[in-house]
């Protein structure tokens, strides 16, 4: 449940503008709910400050629309990551309001505005045009878990000037989300330079030696900066995730 609908519930119960048992129907569902393909935690909003996301991935089309339900019963904002674009129509049919991305295979539905409650801005890099899938998964998790978001596109290591001419941006930011592939150079350069925590996502962009992101994976594993971070190949949305946490202290 959104914590602001909520908190409006529970102060009208308060004010005596609802009746308690009112009040009691729509909560009974809070902790979670169970339909046929899922068991939907609804709580997860209150305990981490965001909805459960969906991922598309192995999913239908009638099994997302049908979580996509319950959560806007519950007055939710919905994510959903690795959406493929044969089920997209029917879930439009359904939502005419979702928004979908292609590149990042990204689909939203907003039941509300979206409430800026990061400190400061997180700042998505990413070393090369082929990572940007991965790079827009992250921005728009960030986005919908209520941060600032920024983005520097193709700075990777091939061209250095290229992200130290960014300095002054990367200095700034509160939070930095490095994305690379290849052999994964670009998160301990950046990690050389700044004083914010780092981030760093492997991809499968690259040629064979590159064994779909392994060797990134490696290479950032044992970056010889300190303050970097790594997660999970591809997982744009696993770092927004703890970028949003790092950026809420």
């Amino acid at each position: 449940m959104n914590v602001d609908h909520l908190k409006k519930l529970l102060e009208r119960v308060q004010q005596g503008k609802v009746p308690v048992e009112k009040a009691l129907r729509e909560l009974k569902t809070l902790p979670y709910e169970q339909i046929d393909c899922a068991t939907i935690d609804h709580h997860r909003a209150l305990r981490q400050g965001a909805p459960e996301t969906i991922f598309g991935s192995g999913k239908t089309a009638a099994q997302v629309v049908s979580i996509m339900r319950k959560m806007q019963g519950q007055k939710n904002n919905i994510l959903v990551t690795r959406l493929d674009r044969e089920k997209v129509s029917p879930i439009k049919r359904a939502f005419p309001r979702a928004r979908y991305y292609p590149q990042s295979r990204v689909l939203t539905l907003l039941s509300h505005p979206i409430k800026i409650i990061g400190r400061g801005t997180i700042l998505v890099v990413c070393a090369g045009t082929s990572d940007i899938p991965v790079a827009e998964e992250a921005i728009f998790t960030a986005e919908m878990m209520g941060n600032r978001v920024e983005h520097l596109y193709d700075v990777g290591v091939a061209g250095i000037h290229r992200l130290m001419s960014q300095r002054d941006r990367l200095m700034s930011a509160h939070v930095i989300i490095v994305i690379a592939g290849m052999e994964g150079a670009l998160p301990s350069v950046v990690g050389g330079l700044v004083d914010r925590p780092v981030i760093a996502v492997p991809t499968s962009v690259g040629y064979g030696s590159n064994f779909g992101g392994i060797t990134a994976l490696l290479a950032m594993l044992n970056s010889c900066a300190s303050g970097v971070t790594v997660v999970n190949i591809d997982n744009g949305y696993g770092a927004a995730f703890a970028a949003s946490l790092i950026n809420r202290v």
